[in-house]
């Protein structure tokens, strides 16, 4: 048995017994790195030699100390776009393709004060814009179940960490459903948190009023570990939410008696594919057997989302990257003769065709002319989808419908079709419009490729969700199913 296949609360009593060392833990990490990322291509960026020297500094505590913290000694992969001090941070791009940050994002430093040891940098599409990972500008990332099919994204390679062994859990951002989508492709659990309840500073901003950071796991018991350990208000962060943190791993009874479950219509409707639809029938059969009752409704304006989403996201893209000017840092073009052809130049020659594609139709919605007809008429439907979620959590605990239509697709398949590819996260996406906590756990297999089943609450209600989330995975053996690498 590996060692990451222990959950954190094992892994820990371990190393408190004198088991294990946090420097097993690391050789663990960088051992499994080493023989399979050549075929998953997981990590842009190892931390190995601060990694190690860490990892003995808290082996020598544990022999002299009495208190220790969170996650002490756990190893982590952290998500390209989430700024670590003096260790290169791209956002997959080839504009920051030597841009070595001098100073860490609030949840870094949440997780030193946790005692988690960084291995290193994830793979992702290029500034968290795709479902594939394969925008990456420098490789894609394949998902561990098959390598012939994407792991999900933009948190890729997060996702396919974590189901390859790499790391036992990582970081990731939703901005549209890129925790829960490749969580779901690779059959493993992941939350993305209530907007503001993880602190945005030093997450590298795609769309401001969607983007969020989560935890990415093996079992809903870490995945609560690694949110307690990174949530909270930060003066840094305007949009964090002085809310208070509830003791999330106290939520983990396994009792769902009496929970009152809403099944959106519109999530088993056209193009959610049947074995996608028959799981999650099957996953509400036993929440069912365990005490709960689920009733159909309906999220009327959820058919709004992908197009809302779009012109949101891609306004607030445009206006975020247009800092990426080839003169202050990151990729600067050699071919320019004046100003304005360095910036021209600079951003041509360092995006790629996805972010090039969504700057494009961002400005485009924010142009004279055209900011009333686009990007305020989706803030309106935005506003209406919000309600959706309101109207029905006043009578409902949770949302329960699949995390994506499909299975994991082949590499290259939707590639070349940006609207097939957009609707993947048609199911992920009003979460973030509403702003609301969603997960995504195991709950079967199609031809050998995981599924994912979506449980969505109410506003700063991960609580809840990490209920149910768990009495489900409890209940059933989903959660057990590995990769053969």
């Amino acid at each position: 048995m590996a060692l990451f296949d222990h959950k954190i609360s094992e892994l820990k009593e371990l190393l408190h017994k004198k088991e294990i060392t946090v420097s097993d833990l690391v050789d663990e990490s960088y051992q499994r790195i080493q023989a399979v990322d050549d075929k998953v291509g997981a990590f842009l960026a190892l931390n190995e030699e601060q990694a190690r020297t860490y990892a003995k500094e808290l082996d020598e505590a544990l022999d002299s100390r009495s208190e220790f913290g969170l996650l002490f000694g756990m190893p982590i992969g952290v998500k390209d776009n989430i700024v670590t001090k003096d260790l290169r941070t791209t956002c997959a791009s080839k504009i920051l393709e030597n841009f070595d940050p001098i100073y860490d994002a609030t949840v870094v430093k949440h997780l030193q004060n946790a005692e988690a040891v960084t291995i290193g940098k994830l793979n992702m599409d290029e500034f968290a814009m795709g479902s594939s990972t394969e925008n990456s500008g420098f490789k894609p990332t394949r998902n561990p179940w098959n390598l012939e099919t994407v792991p999900g994204g933009s948190s890729g390679g997060s996702a396919a960490a974590v189901a390859a062994g790499e790391v036992p859990f990582s970081l990731g951002s939703d901005t549209g459903g890129s925790i829960r989508q490749p969580a779901s492709f690779c059959g493993v659990v992941g939350l993305k948190p209530t907007y503001g309840r993880v602190s945005r500073f030093g997450l590298v901003a795609f769309a401001s009023s969607l983007d969020q950071i989560g935890p990415i796991t093996r079992t809903v018991e870490d995945n609560a570990f690694l949110l307690q350990a990174i949530s909270g208000v930060d003066e840094m962060d305007s949009t964090s939410a002085n809310v208070e943190v509830p003791d999330f791993l106290s939520s983990l009874t396994g009792d769902v008696k009496g929970l009152k479950i809403a099944v959106p219509k519109e999530y088993l409707g056209e193009g959610v594919n049947e074995e996608v639809k028959q799981s999650v029938l099957d996953s509400l059969k036993v929440l069912e057997g365990l005490g709960a009752t689920w009733e159909e409704v309906s999220l009327p304006h959820s058919k709004y989302a992908l197009a809302t989403y779009y012109l949101l996201s891609s306004s607030e893209a445009s206006a975020n990257l247009s800092r990426f000017d080839g003169v202050r840092y990151g990729y600067r073009s050699d071919n320019a003769e004046n100003l304005l052809e360095l910036y021209k130049q600079s951003r041509a020659e360092g995006f790629g065709n996805e972010v090039k594609r969504r700057i494009m139709l961002g400005t485009f919605a924010l142009s004279s002319g055209y900011y009333d007809a686009y990007y305020k008429k989706a803030q309106k439907v935005r506003t209406l989808i919000k309600k959706d979620f309101e109207d029905v959590f006043e009578k409902y605990d949770v949302i329960i419908g699949p995390t994506t239509p499909t299975p994991a697709f082949k590499i290259g398949e939707n590639v070349k079709d940006p609207l097939t590819m957009y609707a993947n996260d048609i199911l992920t996406i009003p979460v973030n419009l509403a702003g609301v906590p969603g997960i995504s756990v195991p709950c079967g297999l199609s031809n050998g490729l995981p599924l994912g089943l979506q449980i969505i609450g109410k506003h700063f209600d991960e609580s809840t969700i990490y209920r149910v989330a768990h009495a489900f995975e409890q209940a059933t053996e989903h959660h057990k199913a590995k990769p053969e690498l």
